[in-house]
């Protein structure tokens, strides 16, 4: 930090290459083009591959805001598809109803949204997205350190859409994204785009926004980019104790993990019938439990749609957050699992 505010240099810098060219290797591919929220670089990947006005991108509808925010803010009309109930994520017999649906007919890519750390069901979706001809891109805000088949999510399709806000697996000290891709051309476009079109300083080529990396993120970031492989590994040790503890409490359904995939655990996400009895009763006694998400994208009026979501709508009343980062005391698991036991036993 002190570096950065002696060099006099800002946004777009020497630590924002760096941290690019770092970034992009520990995935292993060739490009990481940073902006300034995981929110930007879904706009700013889908105005990179052209997609925008007149155009139709699908997302699932158990999902952040943020998704259906970006999607909207790059012209493009947002759709929605239900996910699997049982891994969160998109799923791929609703994407195939809604494509072939005459509401699909336009519809140029669709976003999977790889929820909580858990990787989609990518193989699956390709073969749908392959058959009708529409891009699939990936949402990794939350899959830092996830695994599909051995790959790095992120990896898998023409481009992928980071966050680093700071709560994420790899986090800032406040709003941070990244697009990253092993497109050479795209990777020029995305550059272009996120600076006002600019092919050269002040000359715009196309129509861009503002949305770049200030320097201290990127200096933040690169600090905490060699410690993300073992943060990510606590979180699955963490996520390994909660599983053995409370697998006989039967008023909780644990998470799973996709075969042949690692979970990143950005989230240990459990649910529930009384959700909201049983988070209640964790703030009584202390335990910082939250809901993520309260509300499925359908339901809200901003995006608000007429499909139906079942599997969407029964997990926004069922899904609840249990305390997990790679920083939590060792002593709090079995505080936090005595708790939910109680609530079983009550």
């Amino acid at each position: 930090m002190e570096r950065v505010m002696r060099s006099g240099s800002y946004i777009l810098g020497e630590e924002v290459s760096a941290f690019e060219t770092e970034f992009a290797a520990s995935l292993g591919v060739r490009h990481a083009v940073a902006v300034a929220s995981g929110t930007d670089a879904i706009e700013v990947m889908l105005r990179g591959h052209g997609i925008g006005a007149g155009d139709k991108v699908v997302a699932p509808a158990f999902a952040p805001s943020a998704v259906a925010a970006g999607i909207l803010r790059s012209g493009a009309e947002l759709l929605l598809a239900d996910v699997e109930e049982e891994m969160f994520t998109l799923c791929p017999e609703s994407l195939e109803a809604v494509l072939s649906s005459p509401a699909g007919r336009d519809v140029k890519a669709v976003l999977a949204v790889h929820l909580y750390g858990q990787p989609a069901a990518w193989d699956q979706l390709q073969k749908v997205t392959a058959a009708h001809g529409v891009l699939l891109l990936e949402d990794c805000a939350q899959s830092h350190g996830a695994f599909w088949q051995g790959r790095p999510t992120g990896t898998l399709g023409s481009s992928a859409a980071f966050s680093f806000y700071p709560t994420k697996n790899l986090a800032a000290l406040g709003d941070a994204g990244a697009v990253v891709t092993g497109d050479d051309e795209l990777a020029g476009r995305l550059r272009q785009v996120r600076q006002y079109g600019w092919h050269e300083r002040h000359v715009s080529e196309c129509d861009g926004v503002n949305s770049r990396m200030d320097e201290l993120q990127a200096a933040v970031l690169r600090v905490k980019l060699p410690g993300l492989t073992e943060n990510v590994s606590r979180r699955r040790q963490i996520a390994t104790h909660y599983v053995l503890r409370l697998r006989s409490c039967r008023a909780l359904r644990l998470p799973v993990t996709r075969s042949r995939c690692e979970h990143a655990f950005h989230q240990f996400v459990v649910r529930s019938s009384r959700r909201d009895a049983l988070l209640q009763h964790l703030h009584a006694r202390g335990i910082p439990a939250t809901v993520h998400y309260p509300v499925a994208l359908h339901q809200q009026a901003a995006f608000r749609s007429n499909g139906s979501f079942p599997a969407s709508e029964k997990l926004a009343a069922e899904v609840l957050s249990l305390p997990l980062h790679p920083w939590l005391k060792a002593e709090a698991i079995p505080t936090v699992c005595e708790a939910l036991e109680a609530f079983n036993h009550g």
